[in-house]
C-alpha cells in the first residue's frame, strides 16, 4: 500500500457533499512562511516523468511578484507546500499533503494580479545539480542513491523500502543528471525512486497489480465518486520482453545478463503468441549479478508492457492517491477492473474533476 495514510472517516467523506480545504504555505529564504490566499492551481503527479510532481498555484495579491534585488533573494530558492483535505461539517477538518516544491517561476500583472506561481518537486533540486567532475557511485543501492540526493540536499530524510543491494561501480561523466543516476541505480534493486507528498524521499519497488489490495474504490454508484471512464489498449511503445546486461570491467566483473519476457499465454502481449517478440534491452555497470539483472528486467518489463492496457477515470478528488496505487473501478455497466494509477491532477479550488491515468487494468472478478 502507497497511498497516503488518512483516516475512514476521510475517505467516506470524499463522496459526500463536502468543503474542500486546501493550503498553501511559502517557506522564503528570510525564514518567514507565508500562508497564501489562493484562487486556484492544481497539483500534478506522473510517475512517468523524471520529476514526479509539479504545481501551479493562482494568487491575487501581486506583491509576490519580486521587484527588488532582496526581493529576488527572498524569492529564489523559495519553497511550498501544498496539502488538501476535507472538513467534516463538524468544525474539524483533515488535511493531506500533496508535495513540497522548490518555486520556480512568478508572474502575473503587477498591478492587479494574479499572480502565478509554478514549482517543482525537491527531485528538481538533485537534477539541475549536474556534475562538473567525475563522480563514482558504488556501495549498495540505498547508500549510493542516498549519496547522490544528499550531495544536493544534506538534510534530506532518504526512506528505503527495499532489500538492498551491492552495486557495481558506476562513473558518471561531467554534466551527467545525478537524478536520472539515481534512477539507474534503484533499477539494480528492481526498484524506483521519488520525492514524497512530505518533501522527502523513499525507494521501493512499485506494487504488484494482481497481489495487491486495492486501497479505494471508484463506483458509478449511489453515494459514489465516479464521474466517468475509458479503456484503451495500443502497442506502440509495447515491448513485451526485456533483455537486461551488466559489464563492469573497472570491477573486474564478468558480463551477466537475464531475459525476462511475457510468459502469460493469456496476455495479449504474450511472448510466444500473435503479438510476436518485441524485446527492449537495458544495461548497467551498476548490474554485479545475474539475480541484479534479473529485478531490473522484472522492472523494466512491468513499465514496457504498461501501456498495452491503460484507462483514462474521472472521479471525485482523493488527494491521498499515489502513483502505483491500486484501485477498484466499477462502471455505470456494472463491469469491474483493478487499475494502477499512473498520473493524475489535483485541483485547488473548489470545482474540477479529478482524472486519473493508468499504466495497466484488468478485470477483476
Amino acid at each position: 500500500m502507497i497511498v497516503y495514510p488518512v483516516s475512514d472517516r476521510f475517505l467516506a467523506r470524499l463522496a459526500e457533499s463536502h468543503t474542500p480545504v486546501t493550503q498553501v504555505h511559502l517557506f522564503l529564504t528570510t525564514g518567514e512562511v507565508v500562508d497564501l490566499e489562493h484562487t486556484g492551481g492544481s497539483v500534478t503527479v506522473d510517475r512517468g516523468q523524471a520529476i514526479r510532481r509539479t504545481c501551479t498555484v493562482t494568487v491575487p495579491d501581486p506583491a509576490l511578484i519580486p521587484r527588488t534585488p532582496s526581493d529576488q533573494l527572498a524569492v529564489y530558492g523559495a519553497r511550498l507546500r501544498i496539502s488538501r483535505g476535507v472538513e467534516f461539517g463538524d468544525g474539524s477538518s483533515e488535511l493531506v499533503p500533496l508535495g513540497v516544491f522548490r518555486l520556480d517561476s512568478v508572474d502575473g500583472d503587477v498591478s492587479e494580479g494574479p499572480v502565478n506561481l509554478q514549482g517543482k518537486d525537491l527531485s528538481a533540486v538533485v537534477a539541475d545539480d549536474k556534475f562538473t567532475t567525475r563522480y563514482r557511485a558504488s556501495g549498495t543501492v540505498a547508500a549510493a542513491i542516498t549519496a547522490l540526493i544528499h550531495r544536493s540536499l544534506p538534510d534530506a530524510t532518504v526512506t528505503s523500502l527495499i532489500a538492498d543491494e551491492p552495486i557495481g561501480s558506476r562513473w558518471f561523466d561531467i554534466e551527467a543528471d545525478p537524478w536520472a543516476g539515481c534512477q539507474e541505480i534503484a533499477a539494480a534493486a528492481g526498484a524506483e525512486v521519488y520525492a514524497t507528498p512530505d518533501g522527502e524521499f523513499a525507494i521501493r519497488v512499485l506494487p504488484d497489480l494482481t497481489a495487491t489490495e486495492p486501497v479505494w474504490a471508484v463506483e458509478a454508484v449511489e453515494g459514489g465518486v465516479y464521474i466517468s471512464g475509458s479503456r484503451a489498449m495500443t502497442s506502440d511503445g509495447v515491448f513485451n520482453g526485456v533483455l537486461a546486461r551488466g559489464e563492469n570491467t573497472s570491477d573486474s566483473v564478468a558480463p551477466v545478463s537475464a531475459l525476462v519476457v511475457d510468459n502469460d499465454p493469456n496476455s495479449p502481449t504474450y511472448w510466444s503468441g500473435p503479438y510476436g517478440r518485441r524485446p527492449l534491452f537495458y544495461s548497467s555497470s551498476t548490474l554485479l549479478s545475474s539475480a541484479a539483472c534479473l529485478r531490473a528486467a522484472q522492472l523494466k518489463l512491468a513499465e514496457a508492457r504498461a501501456p498495452n492496457a491503460s484507462g483514462d477515470i474521472s472521479s471525485l478528488p482523493n488527494p491521498a492517491l499515489e502513483p502505483g496505487d491500486v484501485i477498484r473501478v466499477t462502471h455505470p455497466d456494472g463491469s469491474r477492473e483493478l487499475h494502477q494509477v499512473a498520473s493524475f491532477s489535483v485541483p485547488l479550488d473548489l470545482g474540477g474533476d479529478f482524472p486519473i491515468a493508468t499504466i495497466s487494468a484488468k478485470e477483476d472478478s
